[in-house]
């Protein structure tokens, strides 16, 4: 039975070591092996620091086993990235879905509890519960941190491209800090999910998974202007858009379509290529967006899935329409991106006053200054 805390500030501490050193070192022959006798280092000393070494002693058997007894010298084992392999290994089937993606996330992917729990759309208190009970789990239930291999890598694919997911769209659309877009934290999870798609190339999802990064990750430099300022898509200068990352994502977006029936990511890769492909904004087929999200809804249905499918029915048949289904959608009354969403609606109809209210509640929800920025900007526009 594992203490998870220990664990985790271990394996975290190695990997502060190896940003220290392997740029003046170099990176070793086994990294993985490396990072796992540090962190089996770091968890002695603190055992002994405490003086809890019987207590503990499963700890020590859990890093032990995921280096399999490897030393610096050993040949690199069949796992290509040792970050990608503890993701694996901590999005274990015996917890629930969402806690082992939130666990993961908070262990692994470099995202805070706050940050974590609004990708979940739950409160800090809910997603930290979420934590704890976890935590608990593993270590009542006797969970072993063993790294899974053959079938059991595809068991626990769903929630491993789930938290990559999350980590790139912490990445692309930051929800703390001063800026809008965190690139480190996209570019990893690009680097992460091009690694997957080697070691599974024949997981279409996960291939699906990629090309949506990519052909998201392609407008990041006209994502902002000059001044700071936020710029929407339909206003880009797509002459800065990443045509070689757009042109690769396609690519991959068309792999994946050759599977069926499609998944929600290979889904996803499909509306954002129909975004990519044009060369102006009002050239995108917004009838074939529209009809993608019908069939993401019924794949993976959710308020956020219905609430671009809403969009992209305004697109099609006007703004009210789009108003009547937004109207319809229950659970994100916190999310801000619905009462932005609602806002534009609300003014592309020449409903000034109720545009104001609806931009007021989204700047009393959003954390990011520069979507802050943007929506200020529009309430000034309507008086507001």
């Amino acid at each position: 039975m594992g203490d998870f805390d220990l664990a985790e500030e271990a394996v975290q501490e190695a990997f502060i070591v190896a940003l220290e050193r392997w740029p003046r070192d170099s990176v070793p022959a086994n990294p993985g092996a490396w990072i796992t006798k540090v962190a089996r280092n770091k968890a002695i000393d603190r055992i002994r620091r405490e003086q809890t070494l019987a207590a503990k002693r499963a700890v020590l058997e859990a890093l032990e086993e995921l280096g399999s007894g490897a030393t610096d010298d050993d040949e690199p084992d069949e796992f290509p990235d040792e970050r990608l392999r503890l993701i694996f290994t901590c999005c274990h089937p015996a917890l629930a879905p969402e806690a082992r993606v939130a666990l993961t996330l908070r262990t692994l992917g470099g995202l805070t509890t706050p940050e974590i729990a609004r990708a979940f759309l739950v409160s800090e208190t809910t997603l930290a519960q979420r934590l704890v009970r976890a935590k608990r789990k593993i270590r009542d239930a006797g969970i072993r941190y063993e790294v899974p291999s053959g079938e059991r890598l595809r068991e626990r694919l769903p929630s491993v491209l789930a938290t990559l997911y999350l980590i790139f769209n912490e990445g692309y659309l930051a929800t703390s800090g001063d800026a809008l877009v965190r690139r480190e934290l996209a570019a990893e999870a690009i680097r992460l999910t091009r690694v997957l798609v080697k070691l599974m190339p024949g997981e279409p999802e996960a291939t699906g998974l990629l090309a949506l990064m990519l052909l998201q990750d392609s407008r990041r430099n006209a994502r902002v202007d000059e001044a700071g300022e936020m710029v929407l898509l339909a206003d880009q200068d797509r002459s800065q858009w990443d045509h070689d990352e757009i042109a690769e994502g396609l690519v991959f977006a068309q792999r994946a379509a050759g599977s069926f029936p499609p998944g929600p990511y290979t889904l996803q890769a499909a509306i954002a290529a129909e975004h990519a492909r044009p060369p102006r904004a009002e050239d995108t087929d917004w009838r074939r967006v529209r009809h993608i999200y019908g069939w993401l809804a019924h794949v993976q249905p959710s308020p956020v899935v219905e609430l671009n499918r809403a969009v992209a029915v305004a697109m099609v048949d006007g703004p009210e329409h789009g108003l009547g289904r937004i109207d319809g959608i229950e659970g994100l009354d916190a999310y801000p991106h619905l009462h932005s969403t609602r806002a534009d609606l609300l003014r592309r109809a020449g409903r000034d006053r109720e545009a104001a209210a609806a931009y007021r509640r989204a700047l009393e929800l959003n954390t990011n200054p520069v979507e802050r920025g943007f929506l200020e900007r529009r309430l000034a526009e309507l008086g507001g």
